[in-house]
């Protein structure tokens, strides 16, 4: 590709640019985007403006995401598609849509998929089975589908959301952490593959993050009177120096640094969002 391996050199008005400007008229796609992290990043690029179209696999839940989006962003460009990330021919439907409403794609966030807590002795063939092609595939049909149109972008990534599990795996949780280390290879090697194509390819490692899944949790167990305090104890309990769980804007905020060009020069590399829950070095 010519020129590519040029080198690039900033001007100072290209230095003090605002937040905003890094994502201002370009598209985002957000996998997972009706809820937790995937919603609170649709939200950002919003705010940041951006296009953004999300996806997510239940109508209800899709369409509430909608409303809220709109009412704290009104007059937005927003497009909300219901997809099964595991379905092929519903990504490349939505993919489709994506650019037929705003002819260009930039930015690609996959964000899908809950964990699964299981050890090896208790996890069947096919739990194996659902939560490596969960894993694998929730990253490889939207990059297939969207690869096309982020081959035209001038300024493409590819961010995904993984888990502190990749890199430190938990015994209650085998198949979850085992398919995590998967995919980070995944995206080590697309990163590679698609640099010559200017595609920068990314992820964000989470610890534990506020969800309806932990909020369940939490009022299943009615002799804790306040989730602040719930919270902040089994944050504790699980070894976290920052003494709380992370919030989905906190992760949302990581994804936007790695989606934009305010990392224009990382590709290959994952950026922790744990609270200090991370042991290795």
């Amino acid at each position: 590709m010519p020129g590519f391996f040029m080198d690039v050199q900033l001007d100072e008005q290209e230095r003090e640019m605002k937040l905003e400007s890094y994502a201002q008229g370009q598209v985002a796609v957000v996998t997972g985007g009706s809820a937790g992290i995937g919603l609170a990043t649709a939200g950002l690029f919003l705010a940041s403006g951006a296009a953004v179209a999300i996806c997510g696999r239940d109508p209800e839940r899709l369409a509430a995401a909608e409303d809220e989006l709109r009412q704290r962003h009104p007059g937005a460009h927003l497009l909300g598609f219901c997809c099964d990330v595991l379905d092929g021919e519903a990504v490349e439907k939505f993919a489709q849509a994506v650019a037929a409403r705003y002819g260009r794609i930039d930015i690609l966030i996959n964000n899908a998929g809950e964990g699964r807590s299981s050890t090896f002795s208790d996890t069947s063939d096919e739990a194996w089975r659902r939560e490596l092609e969960l894993k694998y595939f929730s990253i490889i049909r939207p990059v297939r589908a969207f690869l096309p149109w982020l081959k035209q972008s001038s300024s493409p990534s590819i961010t995904c959301v993984s888990s502190l599990l990749a890199v430190q795996p938990e015994p209650h949780m085998v198949a979850t952490s085992s398919a995590r280390a998967g995919t980070l290879n995944l995206i080590k090697s697309l990163a590679a593959e698609l640099a010559p194509f200017r595609i920068r390819v990314n992820a964000i490692l989470v610890g534990i993050v506020e969800s309806g899944q932990w909020r369940r949790r939490f009022r299943a167990q009615h002799e804790q009177p306040d989730w602040a305090e719930w919270s902040h104890g089994l944050a504790l309990q699980k070894g976290i120096p920052w003494g709380r769980f992370g919030h989905p804007d906190e992760a949302a905020r990581a994804l936007y640094f790695l989606a934009t060009s305010m990392s224009s020069y990382t590709t290959g590399s994952t950026v922790d969002v744990s609270g200090g829950l991370a042991r290795h070095v």
